[in-house]
């Protein structure tokens, strides 16, 4: 077979161009879908201030949404809110990061070498299939109830989704694209570097994507389990006080962080995968 038919495949090494799908066409379609689903946002924070208005509702469990705005302006303007969120997204950073610099190497190696695959794969699926919120009173007991236990919470909570999508990733890659540059001579450095890990690429923001938002909901779960700081924190205590109009203001704050942290990563998505050719090679 001539390297004539491979050049689709082989761009990094002959410079074929490939044709570049539009890395805005996910955002625009999750602005549409934002305008789309504004009515029903709207609709819901009516009904939410109507309710306990209108005595539906008990106002001490589910105040009306006037005032949980109230107080999250209040915490915004004291500085709480910042400081709670602040604290939480370090520590779902830190996990995160740890599990991407495991996961990424250890996919890499069984994605590729089949042996490797087969004496670990055992042991990863075992781990796998236990529950980080199974697993807290573990890390508790073990680390203590400081940030160790919350920054191990959050790597176990991420690092199979990365190592799962890098493994998949690696697998994925066009077995053409690997003997055109084994033919070039190309080491197995080189070929990890140039060929494997660019196009695994993908796969493994798809699977950060997932690892990011389930670190951040793994370290709620645990502040609200053994912390004295953290928006999970603030959560259960409020809770516990029967401040509910804070509670609904950190859940708020909660849910505000997930969306822009999904909008981020997609955007960061549609940039990995922006070298894919607009024949729907790509995922959806």
């Amino acid at each position: 077979m001539s390297l004539v038919s491979l050049k689709p495949a082989v761009s990094p090494f002959v410079g074929t161009r490939l044709r570049f799908a539009p890395a805005t066409s996910r955002l625009r379609r999750a602005a549409g879908r934002i305008g789309l689903g504004l009515p029903a946002i709207v609709a819901f924070a009516l009904l939410w201030e109507a309710a306990p208005r209108l005595g539906w509702i008990n106002a001490l469990f589910f105040p009306p949404l006037s005032r949980v705005l109230a107080a999250l302006g209040e915490m915004i303007a004291n500085g709480t809110i910042a400081e709670h969120i602040g604290i939480s997204l370090q520590r779902a950073a830190l996990g995160f990061l740890l599990a991407v610099v495991v996961a990424v190497p250890l996919g890499l190696a069984m994605g590729r070498y089949q042996v490797f695959e087969r004496m670990s794969d055992f042991l990863v699926q075992t781990l796998r299939n236990t529950s980080q919120f199974a697993l807290m009173p573990v890390f508790i007991l073990v680390l203590g109830i400081g940030e160790a236990s919350k920054v191990a919470i959050t790597f176990y909570a991420a690092v199979f989704f990365l190592l799962v999508n890098t493994i998949v990733g690696v697998k994925s890659v066009d077995p053409l694209l690997l003997k055109a540059a084994r033919s070039m001579g190309t080491s197995d450095w080189d070929l990890f570097r140039k060929v494997i890990l660019p196009s695994a690429v993908p796969s493994i923001v798809a699977g950060a994507r997932l690892g990011v938002k389930t670190s951040l909901f793994s370290v709620i779960a645990a502040e609200m389990l053994a912390a004295q700081s953290g928006i999970g924190f603030l959560i259960q205590h409020s809770s516990l006080m029967l401040e509910t109009d804070r509670m609904y203001a950190g859940i708020l704050t909660l849910t505000a962080t997930g969306l822009v942290l999904n909008y981020l990563l997609v955007a960061l998505e549609a940039r990995a995968t922006r070298w894919k050719s607009s024949d729907g090679a790509g995922p959806a």
